[in-house]
C-alpha cells in the first residue's frame, strides 16, 4: 500500500470531524486529539488490505484430461466405537451394529478400507461358553464378509493375546510361547484368507510403542511380527495365494519403544521393522502408522533430510532392497488438539468437516496411499474407562440404542459422491481448497474453507527439523512455557529472544500466516467459479456443511437449478468460515 500524504489525512479529519476539533479547549489538547485521530485512520488504512476481502476466482478447462481419483479419497473408516454393548455377543470394540448398518446402506463397503480390532482375548475369554464364543466370532465374520463381498478391503488388526497365553495376564501382553501363537494364528488366517477368501490385510497389533496398547518390549514385538509373518508365508506357499501383512501401526511415523523424535528418524519403529524384515526375509506388504493432529498439513512436515516422511520411508525401503512402492497407510487419524473430548468433534463438528478435505489434500501431496479415519462412533462409559469423542456418530448414556450422526458423517457422504476421475485438487489460498472430479459426463466439485486457528504455530512445528539444535531447544522451551503463541500473536516482543536469522525468518512468516488466520476466521469469502468448455444442459445441485449443521444434519440439496451452457459457465458462491460445499452438475 502506498504511503498516504499527511496533508490528505489532515484534510480528511477537518472535513469529517470539524466539530470535534473545535470542541478541544486548547492547542495542546487539540494537537493530542489530532494525533490520536491520525493514529486511528492510519491503522485503518494499514489493515485495509485485509479489510477489503477480494473475491476468489477459479478457472478450469474441462477439456483438460483428468486422471484416476486416488483411493486415498475413498470414504475409509475404522469401525470401532463404544467399547461396550448391551448384547454380550457383539464384539465390544465395534461400533453399534445399527450405526454400521447405516454406513453400509448409505455409503457402502464397495470402496476404501474398513479397519477394526480382531480381539483374540475377547474370543478366547469365553471359550467355556462355546455358543457365545461362536456368536462373537460369527459377528466378526459377518462384517468381514459384507466388506469383502462389496469389494472393499478389510484391515484386520491382530490384537489381544488370549487369557493365560501371555507373559502377564493382560490382553496387551506379548505371547509367552511364540511357536504356539504361530500355529494358532495360522489357523485363523487359513480360515479367513484361504477357506473363505476374504479380502483382508493383516496389521500386526496397534500402537505397540505405547504401553496403553502393548506391554512387551521391542524384541517381543518383532518376535510377534516374525511368527505371524512366517505363518502367512507358509499359507501363501501352500496355496499359491498372496495374503497382505504389515505394520507396525505405531502411534506416529517416527515413534519407537521409549522416547524418539523426528530429529532421529532412523531410530523409529518403522525403520527398524523394515530392517528386521530385510534381515529375516519376512513379508512387509504395507507400512502403517497413526497421525492424530490439528495440523491439516501434518504429513508435509519437513524431516532433517528435507523430505516429507513418506518420501523418507520409501528411501529406507529402497536402501534395504525392499519394494519402495508398497502402500503407506495412515491407519488411524483424526482432528486432535490434545483433548479427549473437544467441541470441534461435537457441537462444532462442522469445523472437523472442513478440516478433513485439507488434511486429505496434504496426505495426497505428501505421498500417502491410503488413510483410515478413526473412528465410526464415540467411546464412552465403558468398562475400560475410555471416553473420547473421535467418532462420526455419538450417543447418550441415557439412550444408548440411538446414535446421532455428526456433520462429519455428511462429509463422508460427500466423499462417496465424488467422481472416479480427478482434474486436480487446488488451493486458492491457505484456506480455500477445490477438488474437481468427473464421473462420465457429470462434474462433482468439493469446496472447503478451513481456517487453521493455530496456523502460525503449526507452520513453525512443521519446519522444526530445518533449524539448528539451539533453535530447536528454544522452540521446545517456548512451547512448554506457553510463550510460543504469545510471540506469534505479537503479545510478547520478538526482539528480546535470541535466535538465528533463519529461525527469525520462519517466525516472521508464521506471524504473517497467523494474522491471516485471525482475520479470515469470521469472514465470508466470495468465489467466482469458471468452468470452461462446459457444454449442454445440466442439473445443478448444491449441498452444504456449515455452522448451521452439527447433529444429524439432513443430507439434502439446498439449491437446485437447470443450467444451459453453450461454452463456459460461471457460478458465484458465498463461503462461510469452516464450511464445505459439494456441487454436482448432472448432464441432462
Amino acid at each position: 500500500m502506498k504511503e498516504m500524504p499527511r496533508q490528505f489525512l489532515f484534510k480528511e479529519f477537518k472535513k469529517n470531524y470539524p466539530n470535534k476539533l473545535n470542541r478541544v479547549p486548547n492547542y495542546l489538547l487539540r494537537r493530542l486529539f489530532l494525533r490520536l485521530l491520525l493514529f486511528f485512520v492510519i491503522s485503518f488504512y494499514i489493515h485495509s488490505g485485509f479489510a477489503q476481502v477480494k473475491d476468489l476466482e477459479f478457472k478450469l478447462d474441462l477439456n483438460s484430461k483428468p486422471k484416476e481419483l486416488p483411493p486415498l479419497f475413498s470414504p475409509s473408516v475404522d469401525l470401532s466405537g463404544r467399547g461396550y454393548h448391551t448384547e454380550v455377543n457383539w464384539p465390544y470394540h465395534l461400533a453399534n451394529k445399527e450405526v454400521i448398518s447405516r454406513w453400509q446402506s448409505e455409503i457402502g463397503f464397495n470402496k476404501g478400507f474398513f479397519r477394526f480390532y480382531f480381539n483374540l482375548w475377547e474370543i478366547e475369554s469365553v471359550r467355556h461358553d462355546s455358543t457365545l464364543q461362536r456368536e462373537i466370532f460369527s459377528n466378526y465374520e459377518k462384517i468381514i464378509k459384507a466388506i469383502s463381498e462389496a469389494g472393499g478391503k478389510v484391515m484386520l488388526v491382530i490384537y489381544g493375546v488370549p487369557p493365560g497365553w501371555g507373559k502377564v495376564l493382560d490382553k496387551k501382553s506379548p505371547p509367552l510361547d511364540f511357536k504356539y501363537w504361530q500355529k494358532y494364528i495360522k489357523e485363523i488366517i487359513r480360515y479367513f484368507s484361504i477357506k473363505k477368501r476374504y479380502n483382508i490385510w493383516y496389521e500386526v497389533w496397534s500402537a505397540p510403542d505405547s504401553e496403553d496398547f502393548f506391554l512387551g518390549t521391542k524384541k517381543d514385538y518383532f518376535q510377534l511380527y516374525e511368527v505371524t509373518a512366517k505363518a502367512i508365508k507358509e499359507l501363501e506357499n501352500e496355496n499359491n495365494l498372496h495374503i497382505p501383512i504389515g505394520g507396525p501401526g505405531s502411534s506416529s511415523w517416527f515413534r519407537n519403544f521409549g522416547k524418539n523424535t523426528i530429529f532421529s528418524a532412523e531410530n523409529s519403529l518403522i525403520y527398524e521393522l523394515i530392517k528386521f524384515c530385510h534381515q529375516k526375509n519376512l513379508p512387509l506388504d504395507f507400512i502403517s502408522w497413526h497421525a492424530f493432529s490439528d495440523d491439516p498439513l501434518l504429513e508435509k512436515e519437513i524431516t532433517v533430510y528435507w523430505k516429507y516422511p513418506a518420501h523418507l520411508i520409501r528411501d529406507w525401503l529402497n536402501y534395504f532392497h525392499m519394494n519402495r512402492d508398497i502402500p503407506l497407510i495412515i491407519s488411524e487419524w483424526n482432528y486432535d488438539n490434545g483433548s479427549n473430548w473437544t467441541k470441534e468433534r461435537a457441537e462444532s463438528s462442522y469445523i472437523v468437516s472442513s478440516f478433513i478435505p485439507q488434511r486429505l489434500k496434504g496426505m495426497f501431496e505428501a505421498g500417502i496411499d491410503y488413510q483410515i479415519y478413526f473412528c465410526l462412533e464415540d467411546f464412552r462409559d465403558n468398562k475400560e474407562g475410555i471416553n473420547i469423542n473421535r467418532g462420526l456418530f455419538s450417543y447418550s448414556s441415557n439412550n444408548p440404542l440411538f446414535s446421532n450422526a455428526k456433520s462429519i458423517y455428511n462429509l463422508f457422504l460427500f466423499l462417496n459422491l465424488l467422481g472416479d476421475k480427478m482434474y486436480g485438487f487446488f488451493s486458492l489460498d491457505e484456506f480455500v481448497q477445490i477438488l474437481v472430479t468427473r464421473r462420465n459426463s457429470d462434474i462433482i466439485i468439493l469446496i472447503s474453507n478451513y481456517i487453521d486457528p493455530h496456523l502460525g504455530k503449526n507452520y513453525i512445528l512443521r519446519n522444526l527439523s530445518s533449524l539448528n539444535e539451539k533453535d530447536r531447544r528454544l522452540i521446545v522451551q517456548l512451547f512448554k512455557s506457553l510463550e510460543l503463541d504469545s510471540l506469534i500473536e505479537d503479545k510478547v516482543p520478538l526482539n528480546r529472544i535470541s535466535m538465528s536469522d533463519k529461525f527469525r525468518s520462519i517466525f516472521k512468516k508464521a506471524k504473517e500466516l497467523q494474522r491471516k488466520a485471525n482475520f479470515f476466521k469470521d469472514k465470508k469469502r466470495y468465489l467466482r467459479l469458471n468452468l470452461i468448455n462446459l457444454k449442454g444442459n445440466y442439473l445443478y445441485q448444491r449441498y452444504s456443511i456449515n455452522q448451521q449443521c452439527s447433529w444429524d444434519c439432513v443430507f439434502s440439496v439446498i439449491e437446485e437449478k437447470i443450467i444451459d451452457s453453450s461454452q463456459d459457465y460461471q457460478e458465484s458462491l458465498e463461503l462461510t468460515p469452516y464450511s464445505v460445499e459439494l456441487l454436482i452438475l448432472r448432464k441432462e
